[in-house]
C-alpha cells in the first residue's frame, strides 16, 4: 500500500524550531520529487517547499526561504522539513506529497501535479 506519513508536528513557541518528517512506504521515493504544502485554518492550501528527485534542486515559497529547509534521505525513504524561527502565522496542517518524475511538464508548485499525499501533521506556533 502506497503511503506517506508525516510526523513531528506539535505546539511550539514563537521563535522555536520543529523538524517534520515524511516517511514513504509501499514505494520508493528515488523517482519522486517531494513537496511540502500547508493549510492554515480558513485559508487555501499553499506551497511551502519542494525537493528534486536527486536532492540537487530545491524550491521555497519566497517568504519562507531562509527559515525552512527541505532535505531527503533516500536510504531511509524519508523527507524532512526543518522549520526555524517559527511564527504564529506558520500555524497550519503540513502535508508532504510525492510527484513521480516520469511525467514531464509538471510543476512542483502545483498541488494538482502530485501523485501521493500524506494525511498531514499539525503545527501550532503559540505562546
Amino acid at each position: 500500500q502506497v503511503q506517506l506519513v508525516e510526523s513531528g508536528g506539535g505546539l511550539v513557541q514563537p521563535g522555536g524550531s520543529l523538524r517534520l518528517s515524511c516517511a514513504a512506504s509501499g514505494f520508493t521515493l528515488d523517482y519522486y520529487a517531494i513537496g511540502w504544502f500547508r493549510q492554515a485554518p480558513g485559508k487555501e492550501r499553499e506551497f511551502v517547499a519542494a525537493l528534486s528527485r536527486t536532492g540537487g534542486s530545491t524550491w521555497y515559497e519566497d517568504k519562507l526561504r531562509g527559515r525552512f529547509a527541505i532535505s531527503r534521505d533516500n536510504a531511509k525513504n524519508t523527507v524532512y522539513l526543518q522549520m526555524n524561527s517559527l511564527k504564529p502565522e506558520d500555524t497550519a496542517v503540513y502535508y508532504c506529497a510525492a510527484q513521480n518524475t516520469i511525467y514531464h511538464g509538471r510543476s512542483v508548485y502545483d498541488a494538482d501535479d502530485y501523485d501521493h499525499w500524506g494525511q498531514g501533521t499539525r503545527v501550532t506556533v503559540s505562546s
